[in-house]
């Protein structure tokens, strides 16, 4: 089965490839998200069967606290954590896991903010060019230079820009477009502000939300490049040129946790899902003039992806539906809105990756497994314990070594 929602705008560059990598095209996961920043990946050489205790580990070594994802180019990874009130990014060598460098820094949490979950950070780092740039739990965004760690220009979004100040900490990644990094920050002007890449300058500042935990994604439109971001009110298309705010509408929760990122569906639609006492919409877009009308093709109350990865294969979009309850992996058909399938029973809540017509899973137990998805249901065809704290966190899949953490360690395997 071929995936069929990629976009035409990665918004960031593919570089060389380390040699360590199978093929050039696979070294690379510039992102949250990957490539594309849609959970996607060409890598082929998937292994369908494990050997007894699952498949090889490569390395392993302890991290310190975090659900941040893990960006890899050039042999190198980056990824952030926390350890002793010090937000950390670093960067390690792939094929050991060996530290390169790191980057520290105090932070206070937010006076509302809820600990429960740890103080670790959420957001995953953005590659472009001979720069790193992460944001940290409190809204910290930091340009680093990729090679030393040493920082070139650095933001707080809450304490410069009155940013938003989420329950459960800042949690969205990084975008690059053209010479600009674009990162919500949330409120009056400034849902979204984009930074210009060499100095940190504001390029532009744009909409109005409070920002929730999903990140802001490039999609083309009706053959018009647009931001999409799923924030506290709802969904939002701007101009990433400048900001302008093209379109929205409407999608509250509970607790303002709008977390997933939304899915381009083809046929200038986009599919969005959250938990917490709402569910799933497919949204409309049609060009009038200059202007892009949102309109409501059909909501779905039982497809609720409470955050991380969706995945789009044909006209299904496939997700862990629940939130701190019940939890299903679950499937939707695009066309009509109703439920293909709901299954509780082969894997708990996930994160996941499709590649070699797969997914790579990572479930919050810490379950590695390999599986096959249709309209009909979830296949598992191997699985293994690898991590022993939560794991919130989306695989990241270089050729056929996927790169996992928990959130006490950090670790690579051999999926060939």
């Amino acid at each position: 089965m071929e995936p069929l929602n990629r976009k035409p705008f990665a918004g960031v560059l593919v570089l060389s490839t380390a040699a360590f990598c199978a093929s050039p095209v696979l070294a690379q996961w510039p992102q949250f998200g990957g490539p594309n920043r849609d959970f996607t990946s060409p890598a082929t050489g998937l292994a369908m069967e494990w050997p007894k205790g699952g498949p090889k580990t490569l390395w392993s070594r302890e991290l310190g606290d975090g659900y941040s994802g893990i960006a890899v180019e050039d042999g190198v990874l980056y990824t952030l954590y926390n350890k002793d009130a010090q937000e950390t990014v670093a960067a390690l060598d792939a094929e050991n896991g060996k530290t390169l460098w790191e980057h520290a820094y105090s932070i206070t949490l937010f006076p509302k903010m809820d600990p429960s979950f740890g103080a670790g950070p959420r957001s995953t780092p953005l590659i472009a060019g001979d720069r790193v740039y992460a944001v940290g739990l409190t809204g910290v965004l930091t340009a680093l230079d990729r090679k030393t760690g040493k920082s070139v220009w650095s933001h707080d979004l809450v304490k410069e820009f009155d940013g938003t100040q989420p329950m459960w900490g800042y949690a969205p990644s990084p975008l690059a477009h053209g010479s600009t990094v674009i990162v919500a920050v949330g409120g009056p002007g400034h849902g979204l502000m984009a930074f210009n890449q060499a100095d940190g300058t504001v390029a532009w500042s744009g909409g109005d939300s409070p920002n929730a935990y999903s990140s802001p994604i490039l999609m083309s439109i009706g053959g018009r490049e647009q931001l999409v971001l799923f924030n506290v009110r709802g969904v939002t298309g701007m101009n990433p040129d400048d900001g302008a705010v093209l379109w929205s509408y409407p999608h509250k929760t509970d607790w303002d946790v709008n977390a997933a990122l939304p899915v381009w569906c083809g046929d200038d639609t986009v599919f969005i899902s959250s938990a917490y006492g709402s569910g799933s919409r497919l949204i409309k877009l049609t060009r009038d003039g200059d202007k892009t009308v949102a309109k409501e093709v059909w909501v779905q109350p039982k497809m609720k992806v409470h955050f991380g990865s969706m995945i789009r294969i044909g006209d299904y979009v496939y997700g862990s539906s629940g939130d701190n309850a019940a939890v299903f992996f679950a499937g939707v058909n695009l066309k009509t809105g109703e439920m293909a399938f709901r299954e509780r029973d082969k894997i708990a809540k996930a994160q996941f990756v499709y590649a070699d017509g797969k997914l790579v899973i990572v479930d919050e137990d810490g379950n590695l497994a390999i599986g096959t998805v249709a309209p009909d249901g979830l296949t598992i065809h191997a699985k293994a314990r690898l991590l022993d704290k939560i794991s919130w966190t989306s695989p990241t899949l270089c050729g056929t070594k996927v790169y996992l953490r928990d959130r006490k360690t950090i670790k690579a395997v051999d999926l060939g």
